[in-house]
């Protein structure tokens, strides 16, 4: 039998959640955008099947940066 590995936990996938539509409204309007301009994330990814992300849903992804320390990325959900 093949164990069940879960993605989020392996040390190379950085954090990933689901932003609140509160919190999606807030980052559009702290970065001036609309939604069409945020980098894009298919559905079909296995870490958005993971989340139970749905389309229009935002991710915020937390990696680790050896000269930011924490540096923050962005992406909507998008059919596909």
């Amino acid at each position: 039998m093949v164990a069940s590995i879960d993605i989020l936990k392996h040390d190379l996938v950085p954090d990933f959640r689901i932003l609140s539509e509160n919190e999606k409204k807030e980052l559009l309007e702290r970065l001036r955008v609309s939604e069409d301009k945020l980098p894009k994330i298919l559905e079909s990814d296995v870490i958005v099947k993971r989340l139970g992300a749905k389309v229009g849903d935002v991710l915020e992804i937390k990696r680790k940066s050896p000269t930011a320390g924490i540096a923050l990325y962005y992406r909507i959900v998008v059919k596909g």
